[in-house]
């Protein structure tokens, strides 16, 4: 690594402060190196003074490759706990990989690990009777993981670290540089600990959103098929399939691409929904439906009208425009006389299930919406009036779901003054906003939900309607606008600071992960990461 490089992280990791443990009198650096196909090796250098404890991690990095990803942390605080504490405090983390502390078995710091060692490779697991959000998770030391781990790194061990009667916990402070720029890690207190602090917020979100875009694309699969997801930390690829999911995760590449400029992936998106029809639509009664294991879906016909839609739009080739109209013939199979919507049919295009999960009118609506604009079918017009006069009747806005934004938005420019409509979107989002606010979990349909309120308001100010906006804050909804697009980037995207603790991390920068379910990544995520950022990129930047 360059002289001016390793000079650079020296004075960056200085600016951290506290770097010396006056209680111990000792100075704790850690060194973590990728060369971005192999997990980070980690290594603790403890000395009685910072000079002599850079002078190691120095001469480490003189040897370094210069592109590799480099994280150097300074152990800050520690604190010696009864074996039985620790393991009650483990247990009592609300979710798997929440654990957010550094752990070593001795004093000396010889069986140390940090956060991403233990949660990048499930050396903590969940009790069996865990279920994510309702109660806590019982996490325990799984020993057969971590003492095989501990024994490859640093050789002998000098304690049984299943039987030591004291377990220390530390934090860290630090510094991460990819060989051409250098970041602070975050220290505060929420899924951001240990991640990049983001000082240049536009060139960040263009970032996520290239690596987001080739990450997706590349899950396709010669024969247009998605890997559908892995459990990284587990090095677990999912076995399942979600046809929708499919369609919804081509939808958001046909936005991104046109973002990225790689026009060359249109022809892996062509080729996989040709995948899709083949293997996944049946036809009935002159209607095309998409399939999902035995289910008709009212959400799978949205997102099939949705996608084909955008790919018509985006690349002005009518290949699918047969396909398309179909799929709208298909919509009234899902409509009841009084209006109600069915959501999933048998293939006998039967009932199985009324109601399966609000999102699907917001969607139909959404892709019927954008189906319009592309034929002006007044069929098609008048089946949106009739779905969205259904949802005002029947008071969606309590559902605060971002594809009811999504299709007002679509619905004003073709009903410009509907006043009820213009309520509807207000109320789904507003009274969700503290909820937004303070959600700390990755949840990335919340940016959509809010990349969407934000162009309704503006689209109402512009009708001559501002009144109805005089009951909400439009101030703080932009605010909150903002923070969940930097939240979404630095709390759920592989960004090299965090997928340099997982098997082949080049492999997964630019998904978007869960950290409550192991890091688990899966094309649906990845989408809706796309979707929101993009949108709020476009809204927000695109105009300079």
């Amino acid at each position: 690594m360059q002289k001016a490089t390793v000079t650079e992280l020296k004075q960056e990791l200085i600016a951290t402060g506290n770097l010396k443990d006056y209680g111990t009198d000792t100075v704790t650096l850690v060194l973590s190196i990728s060369d971005h196909r192999h997990r980070a090796k980690v290594r603790f250098y403890r000395y009685p003074s910072f000079k002599t404890a850079w002078a190691a991690v120095a001469r480490q990095l003189a040897e370094t490759p210069q592109k590799s990803w480099v994280r150097l942390e300074a152990v800050q605080s520690t604190q010696e706990l009864p074996r039985e504490t620790f393991e009650k405090r483990l247990a009592a983390t609300f979710r798997m990989n929440y654990w957010r502390y550094g752990v070593s078995f001795d004093k000396d710091f010889k069986t140390a690990l940090l956060e991403m060692e233990s949660n990048g490779q499930a050396f903590f697991r969940p009790s069996k009777e865990h279920r994510i959000g309702k109660n806590r998770s019982g996490s325990w030391v799984d020993y057969d993981r971590v003492e095989p781990y501990l024994k490859k790194r640093e050789g002998q061990l000098p304690v049984d670290i299943r039987q030591t009667s004291s377990v220390w916990v530390f934090t860290t402070a630090g510094v991460f540089t990819d060989g051409e720029k250098i970041w602070r890690l975050s220290e505060r207190e929420d899924c951001g600990k240990g991640i990049r602090v983001v000082s240049d917020e536009q060139t960040e979100l263009r970032d996520a959103i290239f690596h987001g875009e080739t990450f997706l694309v590349n899950q396709l699969k010669d024969n247009g098929k998605f890997v559908y997801g892995y459990f990284p930390a587990r090095q677990k690829v999912l076995s399942n399939y979600n046809v929708v999911r499919h369609f919804s995760s081509l939808y958001a590449l046909l936005e991104a691409i046109p973002f990225t400029n790689r026009t060359d992936d249109y022809k892996k998106v062509k080729a996989a929904i040709q995948w899709g029809l083949e293997n996944a639509t049946i036809e009935k009664e002159g209607a095309i439906f998409i399939n999902d294991n035995g289910e008709l879906k009212l959400g799978g016909q949205a997102l099939l009208m949705l996608t084909l839609s955008k790919y018509q739009d985006v690349t002005k080739d009518d290949t699918f425009m047969p396909v398309l109209m179909k799929a709208f013939k298909g919509v009234p199979f899902f409509r009841q006389s009084s209006g109600k919507l069915i959501h999933v049919l048998n293939p006998d295009l039967t009932v199985k299930a009324a109601y399966r999960i609000i999102y699907y009118e917001g969607e139909v609506a959404f892709a019927l919406s954008r189906l319009y604009e592309l034929t002006h079918d007044q069929a098609v017009m008048d089946l949106v009036k009739q779905i969205l006069d259904y949802m005002v009747a029947n008071d969606y806005g309590k559902y605060h779901d971002h594809w009811i934004s999504y299709a007002i938005n679509e619905a004003l420019l073709v009903f410009p003054d509907n006043r009820e409509y213009m309520k509807l979107g207000l109320k789904n989002v507003f009274i969700h906003l503290k909820f937004i606010e303070e959600r700390d979990t990755t949840y990335p349909t919340l940016l959509e939900l809010v990349d969407a309120a934000v162009k309704m308001t503006d689209m109402i100010k512009r009708s001559g309607n501002e009144d109805l906006m005089a009951p909400y804050d439009l101030v703080r909804l932009r605010q909150v606008l903002r923070y969940r697009a930097l939240y979404e980037i630095t709390t759920g995207s592989f960004l090299p600071e965090i997928a340099m603790y997982l098997y082949n991390p080049q492999k997964f920068i630019g998904g978007l992960y869960a950290r409550h379910d192991s890091f688990r990544t899966r094309i649906d995520d990845c989408e809706h990461f796309l979707s929101g950022s993009i949108n709020y990129y476009n809204y927000t930047y695109r105009q300079a």
